[in-house]
């Protein structure tokens, strides 16, 4: 039987070729403007760090001109040694509350979540104005309390130095050890607990020898991750870190773009931070991998271990901390966004409601800012859940060839500090042809990039799950991809989009350090109209702007909470 004679047969039969599915085309489109928006920016970082400034040729100068002057050198000891003490302290202030969240009978453990939770919607840059209000030197109000009780002139506090800077970095970032402290706690079986307890082992020996053995892995794994967040930052050392003549690599950085900007000196100088970065992370990955089996414990029981009088001990560690990270610096912001001059003692005279008047209705300064900033977070987060959502579905189904590149790309930004990615992105398209410096477009694509790991690992996440033969019922029924997305699969992950996008939102409206170099003043987000307002010395207007941007993120994140339970900011995957 001839082919022709087999195509009439089939006709006659009712069968036809099938079509060509065009949502095909869309996800190809959506690769390529992947490798755009990751590979071109961070290609930059390599052929600007090797680049002469004048010709262009491929030089080493600039690296020698980084590792030959001794400040810049300082400046990484100095970033090393911060992060050393943050992730000491960090640890100090999340293992105990983990511990006993998860793994005691420690009464009132829903305040460890209030801790944690409010740990995380505290921008770090308010944290660190909190604090500088709190124990400034000279006018921060425990010393003033301190000096007025003790008679003494010295301060007791001092929030200008390594120590200070250190302890409000760890108050914000303790909740990523947190989370993985938990994660890791919440998998170990008692029964071994129990045995140890059968044979005269106390709770804290138990402890000792038992437990934290067994979430040791994702601990540190924890510990590599708070440490690369620090040395990152860059809003909570220009704060402090600046006043008390304490460099930094981040703030090293900034001084490259004073005029004239050195742009292939930032390239090179990031170099190092980069790498370090990367080394940490393989560490980290490797670390959890090899902690998996040992925290497993699938089908053992987990009953909350009786420790006696130590759960008052746990009990008032937690209250402590979140005094420490939530009440203190949020209620001494409140309190001077309603004073006339902050530093007085609180009285009806120094109460007022002027620095909010002039927030909403007078300074278009700060109402722009407040705009751009939501407007920002906005477009960034339903951006980034979008194309999260789509490339985890592009990936994990191999709708295109070399799946795994897409992945590559996607995670890349993960290995690059945002200080650097934003110096990144200024060089590809700050200047011609785009010309994008100055507009808003700029800071919603490097905040799309720099959170784009978030949104497609929690979406891959979800999507394996799914069995496929649910999205082939409605192919087979003539549907398209693009149709099977959007009546299957989206809404069936419909509450894990949801909190990707709140996450994510949250991010990007405290976000600095990939603003930092990309925002002009048309553009101004909230977080670099505090520096400005900061070095004006305008703490009652900034607490104003502060306490107004807080009321809107917590009104997201309790919206999610109703929507999603209490804990999903504190899921991972």
């Amino acid at each position: 039987m001839s082919a022709e004679t087999d195509i009439d047969t089939g006709r006659r039969a009712g069968w036809r070729a099938p079509r060509f599915d065009w949502t095909i085309a869309i996800f190809v489109v959506l690769a390529l403007l992947l490798v755009v928006l990751v590979a071109s920016p961070l290609s930059r970082l390599v052929i600007e760090s090797f680049s002469d400034p004048k010709t262009g040729a491929f030089t080493l100068q600039n690296f020698a001109a980084i590792f030959g002057r001794a400040r810049y050198m300082t400046a990484y000891w100095h970033t090393i040694q911060l992060a050393a003490v943050t992730v000491a302290l960090a640890l100090f202030f999340a293992l105990p509350m983990a511990f006993a969240v998860s793994r005691t009978d420690t009464p009132l453990r829903g305040l460890m979540y209030f801790g944690v939770i409010g740990a995380f919607i505290i921008p770090p840059f308010l944290g660190a104005i909190g604090w500088i209000l709190l124990a400034g030197p000279n006018a921060g109000w425990l010393n003033q309390l301190w000096r007025a009780v003790t008679g003494f002139e010295g301060p007791l506090l001092n929030v200008f130095s390594m120590w200070g800077l250190a302890f409000v970095i760890a108050i914000n970032v303790f909740p990523l050890i947190f989370i993985f402290a938990t994660s890791a706690f919440d998998l170990i079986s008692s029964e071994m607990e129990e045995a140890a307890a059968i044979h005269g082992a106390g709770p804290l020996r138990t402890t000792w020898l038992i437990t934290l053995p067994l979430a040791l892995p994702a601990v540190l794994g924890a510990c590599m991750l708070v440490f690369l967040e620090t040395i990152a930052l860059y809003g909570t050392p220009a704060l402090i870190a600046i006043p008390a003549r304490y460099n930094v690599a981040t703030t090293q950085l900034t001084t490259f773009f004073e005029y004239p900007a050195k742009v292939e000196l930032a390239m090179a100088f990031s170099v190092p931070m980069v790498l370090i970065t990367i080394v940490l992370l393989v560490i980290q990955r490797l670390m959890l991998r090899g902690g998996t089996v040992a925290v497993s414990g699938k089908g053992g029981s987990r009953q909350p271990m009786k420790i006696g009088g130590w759960k008052w001990v746990l009990l008032g560690h937690g209250a402590f901390v979140t005094l420490l990270a939530v009440v203190l610096p949020a209620g001494m912001l409140i309190t001077t966004s309603f004073s006339v001059a902050w530093a007085k003692p609180p009285s009806f005279d120094n109460l007022t409601l002027a620095n909010y008047v002039e927030i909403l209705f007078e300074q278009q300064t700060v109402r722009d800012a407040m705009w751009n900033t939501i407007k920002v977070a906005l477009s960034g987060a339903t951006i980034c859940t979008a194309m999260g959502f789509l490339l985890a579905y592009t990936v994990i189904r191999k709708l295109v060839p070399y799946a795994q590149i897409l992945t590559f790309l996607t995670l890349a930004p993960v290995a690059v500090p945002g200080i650097v990615l934003a110096i990144c992105f200024y060089a590809a398209y700050a200047g011609p042809p785009l010309s994008l410096y100055g507009s808003s477009l700029l800071i919603v694509i490097a905040f799309v990039t720099r959170f784009l790991p978030i949104s497609f690992l929690s979406c891959s996440s979800g999507i394996r799950s799914l069995n496929p033969e649910l999205e082939e019922a409605v192919r087979i029924h003539g549907g398209s991809r693009l149709r099977a997305l959007t009546d299957v699969v989206a809404p069936v992950l419909k509450k894990s989009l949801l909190g990707v996008w709140i996450l994510v939102f949250v991010i990007c409206s405290r976000e600095l350090s990939t603003a930092m170099f990309l925002s002009s003043y048309q553009n101004r987000v909230i977080s670099i109209l505090t520096l400005d307002l900061s070095e004006q010395g305008e703490y009652e207007m900034l607490a104003a702007m502060g306490v107004v941007l807080l009321a809107i993120t917590t009104l997201v994140v309790v919206v999610g909470m109703r929507l999603l339970g209490r804990d999903f900011m504190l899921r991972r995957n």
